[in-house]
Formats: C-alpha cells, sequence, structure tokens
C-alpha cells in the first residue's frame, strides 16, 4: 500500500529532524519520493515567519 506521511513546521531544522526520524525506520525500497516546499508569509504587523514542509511517499510493507 502507498501511503504518504507529511512534516510541517515553522522552524525548518524541526521539519527535518522529524523527517530524517522517520526516514531511518524504512528500507530505501519502500521510499518512493520526498518533497520539500517553503514559504514566508507576512504577518499584520510587518513581520515575516517561515513554513517548510516536507511530504514522503512511502510503500508499507507487507506483512
Amino acid at each position: 500500500m502507498i501511503q504518504v506521511k507529511e512534516f510541517l513546521d515553522s522552524d525548518v531544522r524541526l521539519a527535518e529532524k522529524s523527517c530524517n526520524e522517520f526516514l531511518a525506520t524504512l528500507a530505501e525500497d519502500q521510499i518512493v519520493s520526498i518533497s520539500y516546499g517553503s514559504i514566508i508569509k507576512s504577518k499584520p504587523d510587518k513581520g515575516e515567519y517561515q513554513r517548510s514542509t516536507i511530504l514522503v511517499v512511502y510503500r508499507t510493507q507487507d506483512k
């Protein structure tokens, strides 16, 4: 079965850390694709913040 897992955070390092911990639990042949996106949003007080998203598409192991 193909599944997806999303890692979303305002701190890219935390998203990367969580994603890497998840990837360490998978065999290499289970990974279908990994996508990364990042946006910067403006706040009403003229400040900005970044949102980073990592999407992992993977195969589950048959039991």
